[in-house]
């Protein structure tokens, strides 16, 4: 059988298992699909490959994880963060699909890396910021969804206030489609929507309902931020081993 990607059994195994832990982690803490499926698939295919298949499959999970979270959802916000994805973008796009694929692995895997740091550094704001702010995380997070991962600068921006667990999560999970639906045709445009992403999507849809459903159910007796925070410590393994590969 012809798998997707031209990926090897064993290839397609190390994604599958990805894929799950990834959905868990998302169904779990809100955030973190994307990075982890990307820069786990650095290590195997073009990450490349993989971004609009976390596109589709973040979109399944959303309609999973949407009933209930919509009274938290700070819109105002949401429609700031989307109006500086729209220039941001259009311009990660055009930088990312010029340059070879293992530049792109190091692109990516250093990125994930710098916003894992952010993360862990615990950096916080005195106050809670609006307005103009938010659209300049929105343009960092337009650049940083050209590799499909526009939601860890966000996360990064909203970990730094005092926001409630509940706005930081339905937030996050009302952006996330509202990105997708503006970021769909630009993805097509550039050659990264093909048959085989709509073949590697339905082969994962499996593992993305299944590590979302248990991690929604709350299975760890963990808190969700003390999970953040074994999440990103795996987000940053894998990336040191996909800017380790791209420099090898």
């Amino acid at each position: 059988m012809m798998l997707p990607f031209a990926m090897s059994y064993q290839a397609a195994g190390f994604m599958a298992l990805a894929v799950l832990i990834a959905a868990f982690v998302r169904g779990y803490s809100g955030f973190g699909f994307s990075a982890m499926v990307i820069t786990a698939s650095g290590l195997v295919t073009n990450p490349l490959n993989f971004v609009a298949v976390v596109m589709l499959c973040e979109a399944v999970m959303t309609l999973q994880a949407w009933s209930g979270v919509g009274r938290d959802v700070d819109w105002r916000r949401v429609w700031l963060l989307l109006a500086g994805a729209a220039v941001g973008m259009p311009l990660g796009l055009w930088a990312l699909t010029s340059i070879p694929v293992d530049a792109a692995r190091a692109v990516i895997s250093g990125y994930v890396l710098a916003m894992c740091l952010v993360l862990l550094a615990g950096w916080r704001l005195k106050h809670e910021v609006r307005g103009a702010w938010n659209f300049g995380a929105g343009v960092v997070s337009g650049l940083a969804n050209a590799p499909g991962m526009g939601g860890l600068p966000v996360a990064a921006f909203f970990a730094a206030q005092a926001l409630p667990v509940t706005v930081f999560r339905a937030t996050l999970v009302a952006y996330f489609p509202l990105l997708d639906v503006y970021s769909t045709p630009l993805y097509f445009y550039h050659g990264m929507i093909t048959w085989d992403t709509v073949w590697a999507s339905l082969m994962t849809l499996p593992m993305v309902f299944a590590g979302n459903w248990a991690g929604g159910r709350h299975f760890l007796a963990t808190d969700p931020k003390s999970f953040r925070v074994f999440a990103i410590g795996l987000l940053a393994v894998l990336a040191t081993a996909g800017l380790l590969k791209s420099v090898l």
